[in-house]
């Protein structure tokens, strides 16, 4: 398939796909009206999904983190014959970088103020740049991302024809209809005929708010199952994205929780002595929840759309910082409703749309 074929079919699912992140107007609507002929609308119609505005005080654009080799020294100045303040051990480690400088013919950063390591002793992190949607109007079907790169099949259970185009991961995607194949897989109509397996996506449906949140309150979903969170002002969806929850040896715990305790940025450490010890210095964001257990944005990973932490629930650092700010003028401590989804409920959801469309 030649490459101006590619580049437009890619941008078609976009469309088909009913997202466009994007400031451009779209074109007005006209229509006829008795008595006064065609009318066009003043006001163009605004996307549903949109990517956030960031935040002038954010304090993500100045956070540098590094990870720290096993068994490194901490110095108290950028000099080998300066006096060693620790070693760090082994584990899972992490710091922020102050500074660096050179000397000696190599290069140093420092660390909490005052304490210095060797570049080669340290390796910096890049965040992840992925961010959810803000939701300006009523979802009318299931929405998500891809969280694989993958190719769409042109039927349920097909494999993929051989000039498809590979979808990268966290394509978002809307979902027009859901069925399963032979061997028992969910396949996803993700528009214009193509179908993708459930294995590699992860998506977002509207749920009624738990009887103890308020009408005019503020909660996030965690959906286990599909490793998302929506984020809701009573019955109205606001904004959704992706998030890691804890793996199958540290699970997430389901239930109805408030946030009772949030930082800005905050030391996390854990499992001193084992093999999975922790030390993360400035994790930004946080909101406990359930004992120690908190929302959160981790920097430190791109695994979004699957389990990947200790029991919290890991956010991409940009939805982490969004959720932050947004539930700090909500009338209530934010609820945070933990469940697992069942995805068979899309069946029974396209079966009614089905019969009320009609052959």
């Amino acid at each position: 398939m030649k490459r101006t074929t590619r580049l437009g079919l890619i941008a078609s699912l976009f469309i088909l796909g009913g997202i466009l992140f994007t400031s451009t107007a779209a074109a007005a609507k006209c229509y006829f009206e008795e008595g006064v002929g065609y009318v066009c609308d003043a006001e163009p119609e605004q996307p549903i999904f949109v990517k956030a505005d960031p935040f002038a005080d954010s304090i993500l654009p100045s956070q540098q983190y590094a990870r720290l080799k096993d068994l490194s020294n901490v110095y108290t100045e950028p000099s080998m014959s300066s006096p060693i303040v620790r070693n760090v051990g082994d584990g899972f480690l992490f710091a922020t970088i102050q500074g660096a400088r050179e000397n000696e013919g190599r290069l140093w950063y420092n660390i909490n103020w005052g304490e210095w390591m060797r570049a080669e002793d340290l390796t910096l992190v890049e965040m992840s740049d992925f961010s959810g949607v803000e939701i300006h109007g009523p979802v009318e079907r299931p929405f998500g991302w891809m969280v694989v790169d993958y190719w769409y099949s042109e039927e349920p259970g097909a494999e993929p024809p051989e000039d498809a185009v590979k979808l990268p991961r966290y394509t978002f995607i809307e979902v027009y209809d859901a069925v399963t194949d032979d061997q028992g897989w969910i396949w996803y109509n993700i528009g214009g005929g193509r179908w993708m397996r459930q294995t590699y996506v992860s998506l977002i449906d509207a749920d009624p708010r738990p009887e103890e949140v308020g009408e005019n309150e503020y909660w996030v979903e965690i959906d286990l199952y599909e490793q998302t969170f929506t984020a809701y002002e009573g019955d109205r969806m606001v904004y959704a994205g992706l998030v890691s929850s804890g793996l199958n040896r540290w699970p997430t715990h389901e239930g109805l929780f408030q946030v009772w305790e949030r930082w800005t940025k905050t030391k996390m450490s854990g499992a001193e002595g084992k093999v999975d010890y922790y030390f993360i210095e400035d994790v930004p964001y946080t909101m406990y929840f359930d004992q120690d257990i908190a929302l959160h944005g981790a920097f430190w990973h791109d695994r979004f759309g699957y389990k990947h932490s200790h029991g919290c629930v890991n956010m991409p650092p940009l939805d982490a910082e969004w959720v932050f700010k947004w539930s700090e003028g909500a009338p209530n401590d934010l609820w945070v409703y933990v469940h697992t989804s069942d995805p068979t409920h899309y069946f029974e959801r396209f079966d009614a749309e089905n019969d009320l469309v009609g052959p």
